[in-house]
């Protein structure tokens, strides 16, 4: 009888362990759990070049303009000419690009530049960067229609679909053919399981071979620029765009020899102002901590609302530092608050700042940091 309670106990305890082991994914018992389809659902949103994933929906060129007009047209420019931060999004296609599926001025070196319609090849990534990624200040908040209606009028920019078109799940397919550089990138290159994009069994990245004879020389560097001429046409780092992937090197600084740590560009300033006096605050302005804000927590906000892509704390990025707008406007939160909520340009600059989608309360908590200076 006792082997038999002992059998039974035994049998019980199993049957338990594979339940929990069940619940956990089986990688680590009674750890976790597996994921719900729904919550599968929430992440699964990646539409492929052949337009799996992509969900069902519509949106003609005339709500899409409204849509640009009103959430993208403040970084994009509003006929996608963009402005001194974005790179322009049409332009440089051709009826004749339409026609071939590939586009001439890339192929050129008279063409200013290369907008997002010369390069695109397929219309999945459009659609679907600007369902994940867009609007910059508030991203996968565009419905699925609208996410249709404004790839529809970015389409319709670049004079590829008509003004009267409706995009949509059901003729994607049939509008992809009308990307003018369709032909310009191959999809046989095995990043994809299956055989729809006709790389069947290939794997490029394993195809490489070992060079073990007659290898070509490593080349060795003959010629440098000499220090004297390293900052003759102005400092590099401030010719170019303030965002992106490449700047230029900081040529007021010596050049970092190999395996140094090279120093991080600054902005060049005049001799005289190098080392300026410390400025004077108003009498009347106030302390940080006369805020009533712990300094940590109003910068967790701003990084929250992506204020800190374009504002540091205490160094210009897109926009002035947020000590620097401190300075400014000084004991002015109402007055700060509203600028949160409206953006606006012109008084920093041309480069405008999109209007920011958050609450009163919020825009009140941020504003009450910047205007008693922004303080840790």
């Amino acid at each position: 009888m006792f082997r038999f309670r002992k059998t039974l106990l035994s049998a019980a305890l199993l049957a338990f362990a594979g339940l929990a082991l069940a619940q956990s994914g089986g990688k680590y018992p009674g750890v976790g759990r597996d994921a719900t389809p729904k919550e599968v659902a929430a992440w699964d949103i990646d539409v492929r070049p052949d337009f799996k994933g992509l969900p069902a929906g519509s949106g003609s060129v005339a709500k899409g303009q409204d849509v640009w007009e009103s959430k993208c047209a403040s970084c994009h420019g509003i006929f996608g000419e963009s402005g001194e931060v974005f790179s322009p999004l049409v332009g440089g296609t051709t009826a004749d690009d339409i026609k071939t599926g590939r586009v001439a001025n890339l192929n050129t070196t008279t063409y200013p530049g290369r907008t997002t319609l010369m390069k695109v090849s397929t219309l999945s990534t459009l659609w679907d960067y600007i369902n994940r990624a867009m609007p910059w200040t508030a991203p996968k908040s565009l419905s699925t229609d609208e996410v249709y209606a404004v790839t529809a009028f970015l389409l319709n920019l670049g004079n590829i679909l008509p003004d009267d078109f409706v995009l949509s799940d059901k003729n994607i397919a049939e509008v992809q053919k009308r990307m003018p550089n369709r032909n310009g990138m191959t999809t046989q290159h095995a990043l994809w399981p299956g055989n729809e994009f006709g790389a069947g069994k290939i794997k490029p990245d394993t195809k490489n071979v070992a060079c073990m004879k007659d290898c070509v020389a490593e080349a060795k560097v003959a010629s440098f620029l000499p220090d004297y001429a390293r900052n003759a046409h102005g400092n590099l780092a401030e010719q170019n765009r303030l965002v992106g992937a490449q700047h230029g090197a900081d040529t007021t600084r010596p050049e970092a020899k190999l395996g140094a740590v090279a120093p991080s560009p600054v902005t060049a300033v005049p001799a005289a102002a190098q080392k300026p006096a410390p400025a004077s605050k108003p009498a009347n302005a106030p302390k940080a901590e006369s805020s009533g804000v712990d300094g940590n927590a109003a910068l967790a906000m701003a990084q929250k609302y992506s204020c800190t892509a374009c504002h540091g704390v205490d160094k210009k990025i897109v926009g002035p530092s947020f000590q620097e707008i401190g300075k400014k406007h000084a004991g002015k939160v109402d007055y700060l608050a509203g600028k949160i909520k409206s953006g606006g340009s012109g008084v920093w600059g041309p480069i405008p700042m999109p209007a920011q989608a958050l609450g009163d309360t919020d825009a009140k908590t941020l504003a009450a940091w910047l205007a008693a200076g922004a303080g840790k």
